[in-house]
């Protein structure tokens, strides 16, 4: 196990790229303060062809700066299938916290390499809203190029606060997406990361609906192609939800 110590996290994303695990070195542990209550958002992502690596969080519950079975017997883990990305968004009190990325086949040979993000956001329920929401963009749900109307269900909680899906938009098409089946307030965002880093940057927000209570959100007619990720995120609690994407036809690119 190798151990990297990257002090208090903040909202600005610490990007950990290229980093290997490897049958002597089967896990790496990165271990963080937060000072105030935040959402942390853990990023796994491009996960070496063929391989699969799963991310799993802790506290340091006995306050030792040691990741110990202790801390172990209460966690966060995401084990998304294959070469899938893995995320954890959950909105906690400050501490001192080790994510944990492994290796999915402790037996298997060669290295496995990816990329991890990491970063701790205003909780939702706070001002201004926009702090809500994770600035990191794992493919959690990849819906592909839309060539139809999809809808998906999903939950988000203090443990999940946030799902992203993917998807893309060729010539001639558009899409209507709307949040619907609410028990609590949740809210989307449209992003598209111009520059492919995985992180929502200045300028990338293309739009975002922000409705009170448990109304219906809406982000309508969005007609430019390209790739774009949609965030739903929780504001008021757990609740489960549907997205729907209303693909059309337009008469333009």
């Amino acid at each position: 196990m190798t151990l990297y110590n990257l002090g208090t996290l903040g909202s600005t994303p610490i990007v950990k790229n290229n980093f290997d695990l490897n049958p002597s070195e089967p896990t790496d542990v990165f271990q963080f303060k937060i000072t105030n209550a935040s959402n942390i958002n853990l990023s796994l992502t491009d996960i070496s062809t063929g391989d699969d690596a799963d991310i799993q969080l802790f506290r340091d519950a006995n306050n030792n700066g040691v990741l110990d079975n202790f801390d172990r017997q209460a966690g966060l883990v995401s084990r998304q299938g294959g070469n899938h990305d893995d995320a954890i968004n959950f909105k906690t009190s400050s501490g001192t916290f080790f994510a944990e990325v492994s290796r999915y086949a402790f037996g298997s040979s060669g290295n496995v390499s990816y990329d991890l993000a990491l970063s701790a956001t205003a909780p939702s329920g706070t001002f201004p809203l926009s702090a809500s929401f994770s600035n990191l963009l794992p493919k959690e749900v990849v819906l592909g190029d839309l060539s139809g109307d999809v809808t998906r269900s999903g939950n988000v909680s203090n443990t999940n606060t946030a799902d992203v899906y993917s998807f893309s938009l060729g010539t001639f098409e558009g899409v209507n997406i709307k949040l619907d089946g609410l028990t609590s307030d949740a809210d989307i965002r449209l992003i598209q990361d111009f520059n492919r880093n995985r992180i929502v940057d200045a300028g990338e927000e293309i739009a975002r609906s922000t409705s009170g209570g448990i109304t219906s959100e809406l982000i309508s007619n969005i007609n430019l192609s390209g790739d774009y990720f949609l965030q739903v995120t929780e504001f008021g609690g757990n609740t489960n939800y549907n997205v729907t994407f209303d693909h059309f036809t337009t008469p333009f690119a």
